[in-house]
């Protein structure tokens, strides 16, 4: 369907991609995967056209139409939701028009000939209609933003009144009503609620019918949606025939080979190396010599590729809190509307938090789970009840906005310092390291750090104070898989308290042992894992 065919690819001094090959085949599911910077996202503009290789063969049929969907959406302004959305099926629209316009020239009265070829171009228009959903094209871009979790009472809503979260669900929308022969989807779940993602699995699992090509940092949602896994680093592309977790396993199978042959070769080539110089002065051993340094220039030589940077660290062992972290006492919160309306979030919440527990706060987009974080760490005041605090609490509070206060103008190296100012320099450098700023990266500014660079840097201040109480909202949402896992591996052995959000099951079914669910403005606590509370919510 599509073949990408020996792709060589260069950025300025750096070679992206050293003639790579990859197919994306009709029906397939496939992952694309990769540390950041590899060139996840220059393939899907490789594909698009967007971006053109240096060297090598981009072939696909003119007929194949394309959907992507990347992080950035661009301006929206002037349409209602519904109407954005359908914009996307303009051709679609436009194929109506003009089939509607040959039905009334099929009314008319015309030569034979006239009429037949008419007849056979209606006949291919239809087709292709049909094929491309136009009759149901408005039922679909419903139901695609109710699964999305924007209702019929915000269809006719200015696109330009949602945040940018929201946009980018607006988005995922339009490329999903299209309903194109291939996908390329980039991180589709990294705005979306755990309701959303739930839909969207369903939708590609059962509803698409075309090739889908993704990148995703959700474990779970990649386990059940793809089949097959390219993996992209060091300038090459490696295909997996399985999902992410074969692929994980099938990776470092292949690694251990990999290291067992170039030991091997090694070995040999350093007992061929030594008869040579051994030898290679001897006139009776002269053939000999000469009939192995040939045999060394044919050999093809073993190039280890450098080992994937992690992050690696541990959270310290921090000071022991009170038995009680917290108390919440009919804790209520409102927030007050444009119109001056008071809008209830929740009211009459109670609950205790006991030192050492994993706490997932969970419930449907709006309910109120990173408000409640909110008032937890005085982020904001309570309208009525409150939260008291046990003793000996010190307090870490991670959230997007927690990314938005650090000074664009400071290094990663300033930011992290200015929470451990009492540290030398070595130490701070370390820990730097630890979320992967090394040598010169840890003089980056601020301003110029990416998403994922700014999560980092904020999980590094974390770190490096004396915190028993971290209270995180989405803390995975701009890490890769890998970073989760250390993330996750790290919290799992916290020796203190944490309650958080999260959209990554993967990661809540991992560490969670219990659940406060908040629901029409009521919270429910479930005394158990996030598996126990999933069979409790679907009995």
């Amino acid at each position: 369907m599509i073949h990408l065919t020996n792709i060589t690819l260069q950025h300025g001094s750096r070679v992206l991609f050293q003639n790579a090959s990859l197919q994306i085949l009709p029906n397939s599911r496939t992952g694309l995967v990769g540390a950041n910077g590899t060139g996840k996202t220059t393939i899907f503009r490789l594909i698009t056209g967007e971006e053109s290789p240096d060297k090598g063969d981009i072939s696909c049929s003119n007929k194949t139409v394309i959907g992507y969907f990347s992080q950035d959406v661009g301006e929206m302004a002037g349409r209602s939701v519904l109407t954005e959305v359908m914009s996307a099926a303009g051709n679609i629209v436009e194929l109506g028009k003009n089939i509607s316009a040959m039905e009334q020239q099929m009314a008319e009265p015309m030569e034979d000939d006239a009429m037949a070829t008419l007849l056979e171009k209606y006949g291919e228009c239809v087709e292709l209609f049909e094929q491309r959903g136009g009759y149901d094209l408005e039922p679909r871009a419903q139901a695609i933003l109710t699964g999305l979790g924007i209702g019929p009472e915000d269809f006719d809503t200015p696109v330009e009144t949602f945040s940018g979260g929201w946009k980018m669900r607006i988005a995922l929308a339009k490329i999903l009503t299209i309903n194109p022969d291939v996908l390329l989807l980039d991180e589709p779940t990294n705005h979306l609620d755990i309701e959303s993602i739930l839909w969207l699995e369903e939708w590609l699992r059962s509803e698409f019918k075309g090739a889908l090509l993704m990148t995703c940092h959700d474990r779970d949602f990649m386990n059940k949606i793809v089949s097959r896994v390219i993996e992209v680093a060091n300038g090459a592309t490696t295909t997996y025939s399985g999902n992410y977790d074969f692929y994980t396993v099938e990776r470092e199978v292949r690694r251990k080979q990999l290291h067992a042959s170039y030991r091997r070769q090694q070995e040999m080539l350093a007992k061929e190396e030594e008869f040579i110089a051994k030898f290679a002065s001897r006139v009776s051993h002269a053939a000999q010599v000469q009939s192995r340094i040939k045999k060394l220039d044919k050999i093809e030589r073993i190039v280890l590729p450098p080992e994937q940077k992690s992050i690696k660290f541990e959270f310290p062992i921090p000071p022991r809190s009170g038995e009680d972290v917290l108390h919440l006492n009919t804790l209520a919160k409102s927030w007050t509307g444009h119109d001056g309306r008071n809008i209830p979030v929740f009211s009459g919440l109670n609950g205790t938090i006991r030192r050492l527990e994993k706490i997932a706060v969970v419930g449907v987009n709006g309910a109120g789970k990173s408000t409640l974080l909110k008032v937890i760490t005085g982020d904001t005041e309570p309208t009525s009840g409150e939260v008291k605090i046990g003793a000996s609490v010190s307090t870490g509070y991670f959230s997007q906005h927690s990314m938005d206060i650090l000074s664009p103008e400071q290094t990663v190296f300033q930011a992290v310092q200015e929470v451990m100012p009492t540290e030398n320099i070595g130490v701070i450098r370390n820990l730097c390291a630890a979320f992967l700023f090394q040598g010169d990266d840890v003089d980056k500014r601020i301003a110029n750090l990416s998403g994922g660079e700014k999560s980092r840097v904020v999980l590094a201040r974390l770190l490096g104070r004396p915190l028993n109480f971290l209270v995180l909202d989405e803390p995975t949402n701009h890490l890769d898989i890998l970073s989760r896992n250390v993330l996750l591996k790290a919290l799992q052995k916290f020796e203190g308290t944490v309650i958080l959000v999260s959209h990554d099951r993967f990661f809540l079914r991992s560490l969670i042992n219990r659940v406060f669910e908040i629901d029409h403005g009521e919270m429910r606590i479930y005394e158990g894992n996030y598996e126990y509370y999933q069979r409790e919510v679907n009995k």
